[in-house]
Order: C-alpha cells, then structure tokens, then sequence
C-alpha cells in the first residue's frame, strides 16, 4: 500500500505538473521512445548479471510488492522457534536430527509458518543446528565461521540491488541515445521540406527520450534499489538474530538469555520488550504442559472408575 501511495505522489506531481502548465498527453507519450531506452537498459540488465543474480533480482521484487512485512508477529515466531530448538538441543543436538532434516515436514517448525516462509533463513537455522551436531565447537570458533558465512550471503544478496542502481544510473543516458535517434529523424525531415511546426514537433518528441530516461532514474529504479537494499538489510538482520542465540547457546548460556541476546538485535520498531518475550515463552510453556496435565488427570480418573 505504502508503494502503492509513493507511485500515485511522483506521478500526480510529475504529470500533473507538466498538465497544469498546459502540456498534453499526446506530448508525451512516445511509445517508440520509450521501447528505445526500456529495451536498451533490459538488454543490458540482462547481458551484464548472470542468471542466479537475475532471478534474485526478481524474487526481491516481488518481495517489496507481495510479500508480508517482517512484524512483531514474524519476530514471535523466529524467537519461539529459537527456544523450541534449544530446549531440544539441551537434551542432546541429536534429538534434533527429525526436524532439521525434514524442517518442512517437522510439526515443530510446522508451528511457525511465518519462518517456513522464508527459505534462506530457515536454511541458515537448520544447516547451523547441523553443524552443532556434527561436533563439538566452541563459541568463538562459531561466530567466525557465522560471520564469514554472513557476510558472503549478505554481499551476494545486496549484488541484485547494485545491478539494477547501475542501470538507473545508465537511463538518463539512454534516454539522451533516444534523442539523438530522434534529432536524427528530424534533420531527415528538414531535408525532406518538413515546416518549422513540423520540425518543432519532431525535436519535442525526442526531447521526451531525455525526460523518460531521467525519470525512470530518479522517479522509480533508484527507489526499488533502496527498498531491495532495506530488504536485504532486514533478512541480514534475521540472521544475525539467529547467530547471536547459536553463539550464545554454545557458550553455555541457559536458552531465555541465548533468546534474549537475539532479542537485542531485532529492529527498534518491531522489536519486543524483555516482558513481552517472557509473556510468549510462558504461554508456550504453558500450552506444551496442557496436554501433560491433561493426560494425568485422565488417568486419573480411569484409576478412579
């Protein structure tokens, strides 16, 4: 909705603008032009950047239109889903082996939909999680190997948003490429007898190759490259949650501290209180030990009857 609203604002005040001060439609809509400088910059998106890096690209974008926001909600999930794998892991990281093989099949992660949603960090948990298993490692050797692995994920997902600004920046140069065909054109009029209203209007329509190649620029590429870079920038956030806790669990820490160090690095305007978690984890808590209490009341009153 919030992109929605910013397309309306740059296109109300850029075109109503240009109508106010008596422009036309027909002024402006060059539809050769614009197939010029469009086309020429998706060519050279597309001989420029390997497949992967373009399919990313898409995926990101796709993300800032359709996906949910990563909320309050989202956060709950990661950090409970974090204290279910410990609690686990304290009895052994081998008893973790059924849900981080098959973590779209474990009715654990089943619980937290929002995290299954995400492939990169869920892979990030579940590969992390098997190399504790694999062996004993401390603290310190972990947050380097996760700090290196960090820091390759984010340089590769920040790679898409880099080669799209390059192509923003290369628009107003193709739209100038547009123009000049279009000069070009029109010094063919001249020598062909064109009037001076026929040329006017032959040099208007290539001056709009300039403008188009400026506003797709500054108008929308560079703002898509800055909500691919916030996006990424939240996932790595994520992340580094999630390497706290491991790092913080590693080095003996009981699970509500790992967890609460992992709190401290979620976003100030999502991020919950120390209460607020304690509330979640207690309601779990709380649900886990129902059943429990559920079935000894059960029996008893089996023995009873």
């Amino acid at each position: 909705m919030q992109q929605i609203l910013g397309i309306i604002i740059v296109m109300g005040s850029v075109f109503g603008g240009f109508f106010m001060m008596g422009g036309a439609f027909h002024q402006i809509w060059q539809p050769i032009e614009l197939l010029v400088i469009a086309g020429a910059g998706i060519g050279a998106l597309v001989l420029g950047n390997p497949r992967h890096v373009l399919a990313e690209m898409m995926t990101q974008i796709k993300k800032i239109v359709f996906r949910k926001k990563y909320d309050s909600e989202f956060q709950r999930q990661l950090l409970l889903l974090m204290y279910e794998l410990l609690q686990l892991a304290a009895g052994g990281l081998k008893a973790l082996d059924a849900h981080v093989e098959a973590p779209k099949d474990s009715p654990l992660f089943q619980r937290y939909p929002r995290v299954l949603e995400e492939p990169k960090l869920l892979a990030f948990i579940v590969d992390n999680f098997r190399l504790m298993a694999m062996g004993k490692i401390n603290a310190h050797e972990l947050e380097g190997v996760l700090e290196q692995e960090l820091e390759a994920i984010h340089e590769e997902l920040n790679q898409p948003a880099k080669s799209l600004n390059k192509i923003g920046e290369a628009m107003p140069g193709f739209g100038i490429l547009a123009a000049v065909l279009g000069i070009v054109i029109t010094m063919n009029t001249v020598s062909e007898g064109a009037t001076s209203g026929e040329i006017a209007e032959h040099v208007g329509a290539a001056m709009v190759g300039t403008f188009i190649g400026i506003f797709l620029c500054y108008g929308l590429i560079d703002p898509i490259c800055n909500m691919m870079k916030q996006l990424v920038g939240q996932e790595a956030s994520n992340k580094e949650c999630v390497k706290v806790v491991l790092v913080t669990h590693v080095a003996g820490k009981p699970p509500l501290l790992a967890i609460d160090a992992g709190r401290r690095l979620v976003p100030l305007n999502i991020k919950p209180s120390f209460a607020q978690l304690e509330r979640w984890i207690n309601d779990l808590e709380g649900r886990d030990s129902a059943p429990e209490e559920n079935s000894r009341r059960g029996g008893g009153r089996a023995k009873a009857a």
